[in-house]
């Protein structure tokens, strides 16, 4: 045999042993694994990690002491396992009035509306501030759109619906050319219209909520709002957001339009048009909030499996998911934890599991680029964590070259199929549809994509600054079982324990297809960590510009 072959031979073998190696990683993604570790981390013992709270100490220490079991080393460049996030806890006593014709109308907080606010300030408040429905309080310049047309709100209370403008066409379907049809885009994203409001000097912004475009029905505010929120520590004190952050329930939305001589289902028809014009209601909206703030020095918990390439070991690719839930409401009668099971024990458990995959494989075939596991806080108070990170990340983002985020798991059986929320957004569905057809399974792109899913989890924060970010949903399609299951199963979920107490571990959750989706996101990351091209975002993509403009310099 000679020299040549013997090399052919030679590669082969250490193809084969690749491959092997992978399998046998994969393969080793344990259903009863996960279930385990998220019956520890939904445990009353961590009190529904909340941070802040001796149930952010038992997580923090619990993960820790996970990442040295597994073996990764400290990923904070300073020799810890955590990245240390000032925030500030605020718990907001609001009230809130409208006065019209010299009548008042009272508002009733939970029961009519929410008034949070991440100002961090004692207390504050309005007087007689005048009231003015904006639509849906939506400047976007490359749709030809502004729903403020020039209006000066400064000082004022705005008031707008949620969700984008359902633009349609002549023949009355959506148009689909207009804030991406039926998805939702940022535009349409709670956070984007206190954004606005607050450049455009409004005292305070209140939403309109309605079930369906919101995505969540008002008790998931309530829980998520109404008792103690975070900010991010910041020097001037959120001196620039608006004042009150508020939602009205649709109930006393329509009061108020009734009692100011308008018709809240006409001018919300009107609020879909480009020529809409901005309305004075006529009112006086009187407001306040106290607040009783703490400082909390908070952690996201962060573990590194070095890169096995010399050349390619200051490249990251990272997985994020959440540490953090709702905590314990002393308020509730019997049952006061959110455990917060699904929401996100089951995503944190996923990216151990992961982990363990990447740690056990042999030292020579483990991935080319070092891999960051992230799990950070805060993220059911506004994303704080990851928007910590990637405002202050403890890698170079421009040699960041994708973050995979795992924001819950399917907790039940395989299925023939994965959906991709934001699919289309970047070439990172290229590797994931070719890591799918090794599973025999299919890609879909998400089925509600008016619900805003791309802009609701950790992923959204590191796209914002451009770097490329992946998000898998759980299939819909469960092999062996009838075709509408997974569907009711979310609605159940959504109805009846999305952020509330009740999101427990259930008997029937053995997790078989989280450890598919885990072999899935795996491969994944494998895939970039060791591809010989970066993934980029679509021509077209909001995220493209910033990544270019950040991989120039």
């Amino acid at each position: 045999m000679n020299r040549k072959s013997l090399s052919v031979l030679f590669a082969l073998a250490v193809a084969l042993t690749s491959l092997v190696s992978a399998k046998e990683a994969t393969s080793s993604l344990s259903a009863s694994s996960i279930l385990t570790r998220v019956k520890v981390l939904a445990s009353d013992e961590f009190e529904g990690r909340a941070p802040g709270s001796p149930g952010e100490e038992k997580t923090v220490a619990y993960l820790v002491g996970e990442f040295q079991k597994l073996g990764l080393a400290p990923g904070n460049p300073d020799g810890s396992y955590v990245q240390n996030v000032p925030l500030v806890g605020i718990t907001s006593d609001p009230t809130l009035s409208f006065t019209l014709d010299g009548q008042t109308l009272a508002m009733e907080n939970i029961n009519d509306y929410i008034g949070p606010s991440s100002r961090v300030t004692p207390q504050f408040g309005a007087k007689d501030t005048e009231v003015v429905f904006v639509g849906y309080g939506v400047v976007a310049p490359e749709y030809g759109w502004d729903d403020y047309k020039g209006i000066d709100v400064r000082g004022k209370t705005v008031v707008m619906l949620v969700n984008d403008p359902p633009v349609t066409k002549a023949d009355g379907s959506l148009d689909d050319a207009m804030f991406k049809g039926k998805a939702m885009t940022y535009y349409g994203r709670w956070t984007y219209k206190y954004e606005i409001a607050a450049a455009k000097g409004a005292a305070a912004c209140l939403i309109v909520h309605e079930t369906g475009p919101a995505g969540y029905p008002f008790a998931v505010l309530v829980g998520s709002n109404s008792r103690e929120n975070f900010e991010i520590s910041a020097p001037d004190g959120n001196a620039g957001h608006v004042a009150m952050q508020g939602w009205l329930t649709l109930d006393a939305a329509r009061k108020l339009f009734t009692a100011a001589g308008r018709n809240y289902d006409t001018d919300k028809a009107a609020a879909a048009r480009s020529d809409f014009k901005p309305v004075k209601l006529g009112a006086k909206a009187t407001f306040s909030v106290t607040n009783v703030l703490r400082n909390v020095a908070s952690r996201n918990v962060v573990g590194l499996l070095p890169g096995s390439d010399p050349k390619l070991k200051n490249e990251y690719v990272i997985y994020t998911a959440h540490w953090d839930h709702l905590g314990r409401d002393p308020r509730l009668a019997g049952d006061q934890i959110y455990n917060g099971a699904a929401d996100n024990a089951a995503g944190v458990a996923v990216m151990l599991e992961i982990a363990q995959a990447m740690v056990d494989l042999p030292a020579a075939q483990r991935p080319k680029r070092s891999v960051l596991f992230l799990s950070v806080t805060a993220e059911e108070k506004g994303l704080l964590g990851s928007r910590y990170y990637a405002t202050n990340p403890l890698y170079p983002l421009k040699q960041t070259l994708a973050t995979i985020n795992i924001d819950g798991a399917n907790q039940f059986g395989p299925t023939s199929d994965i959906v991709i929320v934001g699919y289309g957004a970047s070439t990172l569905d290229d590797i994931g549809a070719t890591v799918a057809k090794t599973q025999g399974r299919e890609i879909e792109p998400e089925p509600h994509t008016e619900r805003g899913y791309y802009y609701r989890s950790d992923h959204f924060e590191f796209a914002k600054v451009g770097v490329p970010s992946y998000y898998l949903h759980r299939g819909l399609k469960y092999i062996g079982m009838p075709a509408d299951l997974a569907e009711k199963q979310a609605n159940d979920y959504i109805a009846n324990r999305y952020h509330k107490v009740g999101d427990e571990v259930q008997p029937d959750w053995t997790f078989a297809g989280a450890a598919q989706d885990a072999a899935f996101l795996y491969e994944v990351g494998r895939a970039v960590a060791d591809g010989a091209r970066w993934p980029e975002w679509r021509p077209g993509n909001e995220f493209k510009a910033t990544r270019d403009a950040m991989l120039k310099k």
